[in-house]
C-alpha cells in the first residue's frame, strides 16, 4: 500500500494511525490503537476520557516522552523525540500550588525559567528576560505579582503563572494537561475567559487540552475528542457535548 504524504512543518500536531502498548507479565497491554488526529494552526482540540483511557499517553507521545509502538507522531512535521525547537511549544502541566509552595523562586523567576534551555537554567536572568516575563504576566492578568512567591498565590493565580510561563517564549502550540483541576468555580471561569481571550488575540495559536472537566468548560469553543477503549472517537463540538 502506498501511504499518503504527511502534512508539513506548519501543522502543529499530527498522529497518523499511532498506537502505544507496553509489556506486562501476560504479554502486551494496548493503551492507544490506530489513533489519527491533526491539529492545525489556530485550532482548539480537547481530548477527554475516563481515567486510564490513554489521555496522558497521548500527551507523552506528542511531547516526545515516549515512542509510538505503531504509526507516526509529528510535532511541526518532525518526530517529537528529535524535535529541538521547544520555544514553539508552551506546556502547562497538571500541578497544584503545593508544587511550587516551597520553591525558592519568585513568580517572575518561575516565568523567566521557560526562556532558557537546561544548559542556562541556573544563570541570572537579564533585563530582556524579565521584561518578557512581566509582559506575559500582564497578559494573564497578574501584573504586579512579579516579586511574590508562588506559595503566596491562590490556586487560580498560580495556574495563571504556569500559563504565563508557557506563553513567555511566544509559542505556536499550547498544550494544557488538566488545567482546571483543583480550581474553584470562579477561578475556572476566569481561566476559561482568559484562554478564550488569548486565542482571539492570537488567531494562529493552536491549543491541545487534556481534561476530564468538560462540564465546566462549556464557555469555550473547541472540538472534543473522546478516548474510549484506546481509540479516539470522531470529534464533537464542545457545547453539544456539554449539553449531552
Amino acid at each position: 500500500m502506498v501511504r499518503r504524504p504527511l502534512p508539513g512543518a506548519a501543522v502543529p500536531v499530527l498522529l497518523d494511525r499511532a498506537g502505544f502498548s507496553y509489556g506486562t507479565a501476560g504479554g502486551r497491554a494496548q493503551v492507544l490503537a490506530d489513533t489519527s488526529f491533526m491539529l492545525e494552526p489556530g485550532g482548539f482540540a480537547i481530548v477527554t476520557g475516563e481515567n486510564g483511557a490513554g489521555k496522558s499517553t497521548l500527551l507523552k507521545l506528542v511531547l516526545g516522552e515516549i515512542r509510538p509502538s505503531a504509526g507516526e507522531v509529528r510535532l511541526f512535521g518532525r518526530d517529537p523525540l528529535r524535535f529541538r525547537d521547544w520555544g514553539r511549544v508552551g506546556y502547562v502541566p497538571q500541578r497544584t500550588v503545593a508544587s511550587y509552595g516551597q520553591f525558592p523562586a519568585s513568580v517572575e523567576e518561575v516565568v523567566c525559567a521557560n526562556l532558557y534551555g537546561s544548559a542556562r537554567r541556573f544563570l541570572p536572568f537579564g533585563r530582556a528576560e524579565r521584561r518578557r516575563a512581566r509582559e506575559a504576566l500582564d497578559a494573564v492578568g497578574l501584573a504586579g505579582t512579579e516579586e511574590r512567591m508562588p506559595g503566596e498565590l491562590s490556586g487560580g493565580q498560580f495556574q495563571r503563572v504556569l500559563l504565563a510561563r508557557a506563553l513567555v517564549a511566544g509559542p505556536e502550540l499550547l498544550v494544557l494537561d488538566e488545567p482546571t483541576s483543583g480550581l474553584d468555580e470562579e477561578s475556572c471561569r476566569a481561566f476559561c475567559a482568559l484562554l478564550a481571550g488569548l486565542r482571539v488575540r492570537d488567531g494562529k495559536l493552536a491549543v491541545l487540552m487534556v481534561t476530564h472537566d468538560l462540564e465546566r468548560l462549556s464557555g469555550l469553543s473547541a472540538d472534543v475528542y473522546r478516548l474510549a477503549g484506546g481509540r479516539l472517537q470522531p470529534p464533537a463540538y464542545l457545547r453539544e457535548v456539554a449539553r449531552a
